[in-house]
């Protein structure tokens, strides 16, 4: 009887905790993105004017705004002096490096991400699940021994690292499964279900 409860409140937190999960960190990100821009509007506003969910519309705004001036040559232009400004701070430099890097992972305007594809790696017996970041590893300006190769990231389960390997094409297998999908497979340890199927030899 006692192990009959046990495995149904496991099974309860399965269900229950990710669902519990993902709305805390909706709400915290949505209430925290409020009283941040609250305070700016009201800045601009008197207080009687500003309505609740007016800061959310405002950062989304924002984001289309940036999102459509980030083509534009002079943004370009400030954001490369801002970024080269960031790089001389110690500390400030490698959270940021490591942010910008991790959103650079994402779509962005139903573009591809620096993702370019998911291919399966041989090592030995073993494959790992990869992703390639350049199709032509000489475009890192590495060394020029290193032509013919391509760059191939490989994440660690739970996001607690990753390595990029530079491999022959003949050494990787692609995988016809999206990005998303092959990213949430190996992050989850195998845990979630996704399916896909292989895909012709690189």
């Amino acid at each position: 009887m006692f192990n009959k409860l046990r495995g149904a409140i496991l099974r309860g937190m399965v269900v229950v905790i990710p669902i519990g999960l993902t709305l805390w960190l909706l709400w915290w990100f949505g209430t925290s993105t409020e009283a941040l821009l609250h305070r700016l509007i009201t800045l601009l506003l008197p207080e009687e004017l500003y309505w609740p969910g007016m800061g959310i519309a405002a950062a989304v705004a924002l984001l289309l705004v940036a999102g459509t001036l980030v083509n534009a040559l002079i943004v370009r232009r400030l954001l490369q002096s801002w970024e080269a400004f960031l790089d001389r701070i110690p500390v400030v430099k490698t959270i940021y490096g490591a942010t910008r890097d991790f959103m650079k992972l994402l779509p962005a305007g139903g573009r591809h991400s620096d993702l370019r594809r998911v291919v399966l790696a041989r090592f030995g017996e073993a494959r790992l699940i990869g992703f390639v970041t350049k199709d032509d590893a000489a475009e890192l300006a590495l060394s020029p021994s290193i032509d013919g190769l391509v760059a191939v990231y490989f994440p660690m389960s739970y996001q607690i690292g990753g390595y990029t390997a530079m491999l022959p094409r003949a050494a990787l297998e692609p995988l016809a499964v999206s990005v998303e999908t092959a990213m949430r497979l190996v992050l989850t340890g195998g845990l979630s279900g996704g399916r896909g199927g292989h895909g012709a030899p690189a």
